[in-house]
C-alpha cells in the first residue's frame, strides 16, 4: 500500500497527476465533441456563418482553461478533500493586488529585455502613425482581453493542479522542472523557434512557478503572463514566441536588426539573449522581493498534505516505521 498511499492517508501524487491527466483528456474530448457538435448544427441553421480564426482560438483556449480548473477541482476534491480556493484562482483577499503587481512586473520584464536589444543595436522602433489613432485603441483593447484569455488558460493547465499537488507532496523542484519543460514543448511547433528560445519559454515557466510559490495564487502568474504577450505585441509591435498577426496596429513597429541570438530573429525577443537577461532579473526580483507574501490560509492549503482520517495516519507511520 506503500506505492500507493502516503502517510496521510492520501493517493500518492504521482498517481493524482496520471489521474488528472486522463480526467483533463476525458473532459476535453468530452466538451470538445459537443461543440462540434452544436457547430454543426448551426451551419446547418447558417451556412454563412463562419467565426474569425481568432474567435476559434479564443474559443478553445477557454475550453481547455476551463477543462483544466475542472478537472483540477474534482481531483482536489476527490482525492485531497480540499476546497476549490485551494486551486488559486478564487477572489481572496488579496487576489486584485497580484493582479495588478504581476501585470506591472511582468510589463517591466518585456520592457528590460527590449531596452538591452535596443541599446546594443538590435531593435529600432517607429511609430504606427496617428492617422490610425482609433485602430491602435482598438487593438490595445483587443488583444488585452486575448492574452488574457490565452494566459489564464496556461496557467489553469501549467501552474494549476499538476504542480499544486506535487507542491503539497514536497516535491516542488520536480514540479518545476515538469511543469517548465512541458510549459516549453508546447510551444515547439511554434513558427520559428530555436533552442534558445525554447530554453527561454522553460525559464519563463519557472518564473511563472516561482510567482506562484510566493503567493500560493494564480493571480500573480497570470498578471505576469498576460502583460507580457500584450506590451510585446500591442505595445513594441514584436512577435509573441514566433507569432506576427497578433496585434495588427501596434502603439509602435518593431524592426529586427539582428543579430538573431540577441534579438530572437523571427521568433521575436523572447528568442534571444536579451530575453534571457531580462528572466534572470525578474525570476530573481520575484523569489526575493518582499512586497510579495501568501496569505496563512493559502500557505496552509497548498504546503502540505491534508489528511485523510487519524487512522489512516496511524497505520502509514506504523508501516513507515516498521
Amino acid at each position: 500500500m506503500f506505492i500507493f498511499f502516503n502517510s496521510a492517508g492520501r493517493l500518492r501524487s504521482g498517481w493524482r497527476v496520471l489521474i488528472f491527466v486522463a480526467l483533463f483528456a476525458g473532459i476535453l474530448f468530452l466538451f470538445t465533441a459537443v461543440l462540434r457538435a452544436i457547430y454543426a448544427l448551426l451551419l446547418n441553421i447558417a451556412p454563412n456563418l463562419v467565426p474569425p480564426s481568432t474567435i476559434d482560438d479564443l474559443i478553445f483556449r477557454l475550453l481547455y482553461g476551463g477543462t483544466a480548473l475542472l478537472a483540477g477541482y474534482i481531483c482536489m476534491r476527490w482525492l485531497e478533500g480540499l476546497p476549490w480556493r485551494a486551486l488559486g484562482l478564487s477572489p481572496h483577499p488579496r487576489w486584485l493586488r497580484d493582479l495588478l503587481f504581476g501585470s506591472v512586473i511582468g510589463i517591466a520584464a518585456l520592457t528590460l529585455a527590449t531596452i538591452i536589444a535596443t541599446v546594443a543595436g538590435g531593435l529600432n522602433f517607429t511609430f504606427s502613425g496617428g492617422d490610425i489613432a482609433v485602430a491602435i485603441i482598438k487593438t490595445l483593447v483587443a488583444s488585452a482581453v486575448i492574452f488574457i484569455i490565452a494566459a489564464f488558460a496556461e496557467e489553469a493547465l501549467f501552474r494549476g493542479y499538476p504542480l499544486q499537488t506535487l507542491t503539497r507532496a514536497q516535491l516542488a523542484w520536480v514540479a518545476i522542472i515538469l511543469t517548465s519543460i512541458l510549459f516549453s514543448a508546447a510551444h515547439l511547433s511554434n513558427p520559428n523557434s530555436t533552442p534558445l528560445a525554447l530554453v527561454n519559454t522553460a525559464l519563463a515557466g519557472v518564473w511563472f512557478v516561482i510567482a506562484y510559490l510566493r503567493t500560493r495564487s494564480l493571480w500573480l502568474p497570470l498578471g505576469l503572463h498576460w502583460s507580457w504577450n500584450w506590451v510585446l505585441a500591442a505595445v513594441f509591435g514584436l512577435p509573441v514566441s514566433g507569432m506576427t498577426n497578433l496585434a495588427p496596429y501596434p502603439l509602435l513597429r518593431g524592426t529586427d536588426l539582428g543579430p538573431a541570438w540577441l534579438t530572437g530573429g523571427g521568433y521575436g525577443i523572447e528568442g534571444g539573449v536579451a530575453c534571457t537577461i531580462s528572466l534572470a532579473v525578474f525570476m530573481i526580483f520575484t523569489w526575493r522581493t518582499r512586497l510579495l507574501s501568501s496569505s496563512a490560509e493559502m500557505k496552509q492549503l497548498t504546503s502540505e498534505e491534508n489528511p485523510a482520517t487519524p487512522k489512516r495516519i496511524s497505520i502509514g507511520a506504523d508501516n513507515a516505521a516498521a
